[in-house]
């Protein structure tokens, strides 16, 4: 398959309203149009360069069908960037998509169930990004407890992807990019 074209753009780097406790981080808004040319509307990595400085990374979906990115203190001072100026970035989609990394909770409901974690060794890595960004979308430890339960019963079961699940959040409004502070 042939790779994908980079987008390039300029944007804002914005401050978050609520960084939580590290808060040395900054993000951007990809525009509608770069987002369009990404494979898909969830989560997507990439392999790209913010002034010049590569990076690889994992878009986060806005909710509004497009991508944001948290930009670490370590890349936004690599790329010599400071929040409220513009940065020029590019980002093609990585290709191929690299192999997620499950957070603790899911690895150890998939380690101790063999017949979910046969399940999840024979998923695509794309349907692994759509479990994990499923779990991790969730706003209560409640919640995130509940689905990774699911997952593990879910899986066991042979199931190999997420039902009902907008990974983009657009209809659910469960995911968006953060605020930005004023």
């Amino acid at each position: 398959m042939a790779k994908a074209a980079a987008s390039t753009f300029k944007t804002k780097l914005l401050r978050p309203a609520k960084p939580g406790e590290d808060g040395s981080w900054a993000f951007l808004v990809l525009p509608k149009g770069s987002s369009d040319t990404l494979p898909r509307r969830g989560r997507t990595s990439v392999e790209g360069t913010i002034n010049g400085h590569p990076f690889q990374a994992t878009l986060e979906p806005d909710g509004q069908l497009s991508h944001w990115l948290r930009v670490s203190r370590e890349l936004r001072e690599a790329a010599r960037a400071s929040i409220g100026e513009l940065v020029t970035v590019q980002i093609p989609p990585a290709d191929p998509e690299p192999e997620p990394q499950p957070p603790n909770d899911l690895q150890e409901a998939l380690a101790a169930c063999p017949a979910a974690k046969a399940a999840w060794n024979d998923t695509t890595t794309i349907a692994r990004l759509d479990w994990i960004h499923w779990v991790e979308s969730s706003k209560q430890a409640k919640t995130r407890k509940s689905r990774v339960e699911n997952a593990r019963d879910m899986l066991s079961s042979g199931k190999k992807r997420v039902c009902c699940f907008d990974q983009s959040g657009f209809y659910s409004k469960s995911l968006s990019a953060p605020q930005a502070a004023d």
